[in-house]
């Protein structure tokens, strides 16, 4: 049999989270270019539209969803038309870092909610749609390298982010008998408008980059070869696992 390393998702119908801004938005433009259609989900209109008016400048299909996914219900009702995902990319997220002892519970729980708790309902619902659908589709949670070490100043962050890679492999064992590969993939830090307010420290940026083996901060378009390549049939044996694109911050 032939190797055909294939990339082709043509038709496949995509449903990113947090799809307004930073990698969620890059991957809208991205997928947008491989001839698939788009579901675009997030909170805030305005920036969402920007997307979605890139996409159909393209020519391509768009669905926008505006809506809050910490709450299951406004979700489901939102997406109750869609019967077709062929792949979810769990991508909302955010950060409240901070020592320790300074953690109030408002900020642990917020990003709990987001990070954690939305990411498993909102796959929840679409698994049960590729399931009616008989779709073996593909389900890629954005983590972090902080899903992979500690840091100081990051507690809840670093939680958030070994939870989504616990929940990726338990995941991927539960959804193997219907077809469904989850994966994760796990930036360094990335220039988007979340971690702009840190990055903007130089230095804070100084000392990230000396923990970056290749030397740079990423940008959102460096983390679109993983999530491709985890979307396609190349990977059609790989479930359960995480790609870190971390410049090397995890190798050291």
């Amino acid at each position: 049999m032939s190797f055909n390393p294939t990339s082709d998702l043509s038709g496949k119908n995509i449903l990113i989270t947090g799809a307004s801004k930073g990698i969620g938005a890059q991957c809208a433009l991205t997928f947008a270019e491989l001839n698939t259609n788009l579901i675009l989900v997030a909170r805030e209109s305005r920036e969402l539209d920007t997307i979605e008016g890139k996409i159909k400048a393209m020519g391509q299909r768009v669905k926008k969803v505006t809506c809050d996914i910490t709450d299951k219900k406004s979700f489901d009702e939102k997406i109750a038309s869609i019967n077709e995902v062929d792949i979810l990319i769990n991508n909302a997220g955010t950060n409240a870092p901070g020592p320790l002892l300074n953690a109030s519970e408002y900020d642990f729980d917020r990003v709990m909610n987001i990070n954690v708790r939305a990411a498993f309902f909102v796959s929840q619902s679409i698994v049960k749609k590729m399931i009616q659908q008989n779709i073996s589709g593909s389900i890629i949670n954005i983590s972090s390298q902080m899903g992979h070490v500690g840091a100081a100043n990051r507690t809840i962050y670093c939680a958030s982010k070994h939870a989504i890679e616990g929940l990726t492999k338990a995941m991927a064992v539960e959804l193997a008998n219907y077809g469904i590969r989850v994966n994760s993939v796990a930036p360094t830090f990335v220039e988007t408008p979340m971690t702009k307010p840190f990055l903007r420290d130089k230095k804070f940026r100084d000392e990230v980059i000396k923990k970056i083996p290749l030397g740079k901060i990423a940008n959102p378009s460096d983390i679109m070869g993983a999530i491709i390549f985890l979307s396609s049939d190349a990977a059609k044996m790989i479930t359960g696992s995480c790609i870190k694109v971390d410049g090397g911050w995890t190798a050291v």
